[in-house]
């Protein structure tokens, strides 16, 4: 369980998070949502300890994740930022390959080169292995970047807006092998992800967590809080959830 305490952030001088108290279940997907400078960039660099409390604090499985060394934290959550560039010609093994990091520390065994495997075979990659990352296609990227994530071995993906930029096909791609990956069984993963496609956290989402200027707005099981009423609020803008062929979209209205 990763949990916040009266967890509050302040960046150059200025409040960003205020008093949030939550509780992330293990299992399953729990979306981020609200509009632009609600916080949830903030939250998930706070959730992963990269950022210090200016109140309160984060506990992710009981460790405090403002006093926990870089290596424990590295093995408590795994997150991938918007920031994440190509910077080097790398292949896509080398990528993957670098989630290994906390474990091995610069000396890959057996099992690191297993685990890189299985995540590149999770996430389509085994074929483009060696192939170099700025030859691939967005969509395939992005999947290179989540299944280095996944290769680092934690109970928590940390993953802000990783549909950015991405077509449609991609995206529904990307959300249904997390979605996957985090349902009930051995070495099930538990993801908190940061969407503004909202039709992607009423497909996908098992829970939600809504933020505005830095405060909680709701929380809870995405089938409950996740209503018209309530995104309608929360962007200031009128939205509708609709049911069409038995998936849940969300609409303007």
């Amino acid at each position: 369980m990763i949990e916040t305490e009266t967890l509050g952030v302040a960046l150059g001088g200025r409040t960003i998070l205020d008093g949030l108290n939550l509780r992330f279940g293990q299992g399953g997907i729990t979306a981020l949502v609200g509009p632009n400078g609600a916080g949830k960039s903030t939250l998930l660099h706070a959730l992963a300890g990269l950022l210090r409390p200016a109140r309160g604090r984060v506990t992710v499985e009981g460790l405090d994740m403002a006093r926990a060394a870089p290596i424990d934290r590295a093995k408590a959550v795994a997150l991938l930022t918007q920031s994440e560039r190509v910077t080097a010609r790398l292949t896509v093994a080398d990528l993957v390959g670098f989630g290994r990091w906390p474990h091995h520390k610069g000396r890959p065994g057996a099992e690191d080169h297993r685990q890189v495997a299985e995540a590149m075979e999770l996430f389509d990659l085994t074929a483009l292995s060696g192939q170099l990352l700025d030859s691939l296609s967005g969509g395939q990227r992005q999947r290179a970047f989540t299944a280095m994530a996944y290769a680092q071995e934690t109970p928590w993906m940390l993953l802000d807006e990783p549909l950015s930029a991405l077509d449609p096909r991609y995206s529904r791609d990307l959300m249904e092998r997390l979605q996957g990956l985090t349902r009930p069984g051995p070495g099930a993963r538990s993801v908190i992800i940061v969407l503004h496609d909202l039709s992607a956290a009423a497909r996908y989402a098992d829970r939600v967590v809504a933020l505005k200027g830095g405060r909680l707005v709701t929380s809870g099981p995405a089938s409950l809080k996740l209503t018209g009423e309530m995104l309608s609020g929360l962007f200031g803008t009128g939205l509708a959830v609709e049911t069409v062929r038995g998936r849940r979209l969300v609409a303007p209205v």
